[in-house]
């Protein structure tokens, strides 16, 4: 299979060489040439296969530029860093609602589901080219210490991530800066995460740089995290029952689109996903968006969900290329406006298949309260908004992205229990290392040039 840029404008490229790319040379971001089908029968032959056993039946149709047996071990290597037998497991709370827990990996967050692969990808590509590897990334809090454990002292490698000082929580920023791994950078600036996106495109647009450090993305905009993301919903749709799993709503609580996108993808290659909900936090761009048809830059304002503080929305532009009928040239016109003016306006938004809700600070603490006296179960602050004003017209399954032991605060202050997780407490005695400078690009340039490997 051939990957192509939303743009149009840049070469295609197999698998791994898209993997290894990240970004496009022409601004856009790679997707599949054309999306595989999945049918009835398909889906009735996943249904007994265990989480990695599902992953590899459907990486395999992506990922063919790498031998079946060398991309099952990857994969079953990649999820024996799960704590729970199931991977993701699909809780019932009542008739109508379900959770799909998405943070029982090595740092209790969604973004492991993705990068344990992407991190085994990028040292399989290591060892079979000989060639070392910079890895680059921006954070607004879970990313950065997922990307970071999935490449922990693997040969070859270097993790640069990038995140606003102050803006993450605590226990984020020690998943990132107390490693102690000799081949992890912690970047933390001053200014916001769409800060840090901007000068990370900058850095990736400059093709001489990219070159010469063999540079490679681990945010969302590197096809394989969207790919691997669409495994959980194929998972959980299959184990929801029968009578509920064609009419149920996946409710995501999502800032950077590429959660969701997951779900829509595989919607689209034939699963019959009946739609989706955007729950953002105060920093509602998709809200606004999806609501309105007005995708506008606004202010970021730090928040209780800080993962969803951002107005930048990098993944949109992939939905974007479908939604223009893939026409790249119309794709590049709609990112020039949106880049020039921070604004630009859509109509026709299928509302069936997206709703979208909006939860401010104030409101999540009673969320997170009112879930405990119903269910007796502890939302964190971002699945918190994806509990806001769920559907009465259907059932549906909200997407736990974080465990609440990565915010404590939050969580005592809405009811009293302070959640923990061991990988946390071991945390907190570590020495705090973490390189300060500013948001723009000559500075995390002038960085990659004394570090990378």
């Amino acid at each position: 299979m051939r990957y192509i840029s939303t743009r149009g404008l840049a070469p295609s490229l197999g698998f791994s060489d898209a993997v290894a790319t990240g970004l496009a040379p022409d601004g856009g971001l790679y997707l599949p040439e054309t999306l595989p089908q999945f049918t009835a029968a398909d889906l009735e032959g996943f249904a007994p296969l265990s989480y990695p056993e599902l992953c590899f039946e459907f990486m395999s149709r992506f990922a063919t530029d790498i031998p079946p047996e060398t991309l099952r071990a990857l994969i079953a290597k990649s999820y024996t860093t799960f704590s729970h037998a199931d991977i993701a497991p699909v809780v019932k709370l009542d008739e109508r609602t379900y959770v799909l827990e998405l943070f029982h990996g090595p740092t209790l967050a969604f973004k492991d589901f993705a990068l344990q692969l992407l991190g085994n990808l990028y040292g399989n590509q290591c060892a079979v080219r000989g060639q070392t590897i910079n890895v680059l990334g921006a954070t607004s809090g879970d990313t950065g210490a997922a990307a970071i454990h999935g490449l922990l002292g693997k040969p070859g490698t270097a993790i640069f991530i990038v995140y606003p000082d102050g803006r993450t929580s605590p226990l984020q920023e020690r998943q990132m800066a107390c490693t102690g791994a000799s081949n992890v950078h912690a970047l933390a600036i001053t200014g916001t995460f769409d800060d840090a996106q901007a000068a990370l495109k900058e850095l990736f647009a400059d093709q001489e740089f990219r070159t010469r450090h063999r540079l490679s993305a681990v945010n969302s905009i590197n096809l394989a995290r969207i790919l691997a993301q669409c495994v959980y919903y194929l998972w959980a749709y299959l184990r929801l029952p029968a009578g509920v799993r064609d009419e149920i709503e996946f409710v995501v609580p999502t800032g950077n689109f590429g959660n969701v996108l997951a779900g829509w993808l595989l919607q689209k290659m034939g699963v019959p996903l009946r739609g989706f909900r955007v729950a953002t936090n105060q920093n509602d761009i998709l809200h606004r968006l999806f609501t309105t048809g007005d995708y506008r830059v606004g202010a970021v304002a730090p928040s209780l969900a800080p993962s969803m503080d951002i107005q930048v929305s990098s993944n949109f532009e992939r939905f974007l290329y479908y939604s223009v009928g893939q026409n790249p040239a119309k794709v590049r016109e709609i990112m020039e406006t949106f880049k020039t003016t921070g604004a630009y306006t859509f109509e026709g938004f299928n509302r069936d298949t997206f709703t979208a809700s909006r939860c401010t600070d104030a409101e999540i603490p009673g969320i997170i309260r009112q879930v405990y006296q119903d269910f007796g179960y502890v939302a964190d602050p971002h699945t918190a908004c994806g509990f806001k004003a769920l559907a009465k017209d259907r059932p549906s399954i909200v997407l736990a992205t974080a465990s609440p032991a990565k915010f404590p605060d939050t969580i005592v202050s809405a009811i009293g229990i302070e959640p923990k997780h061991p990988s946390l407490e071991v945390l907190k005695a570590r020495p705090l290392v973490k390189h300060l400078m500013p948001a723009d690009a000559a500075a995390l340039r002038a960085y990659l040039d004394a570090h990378a490997v």
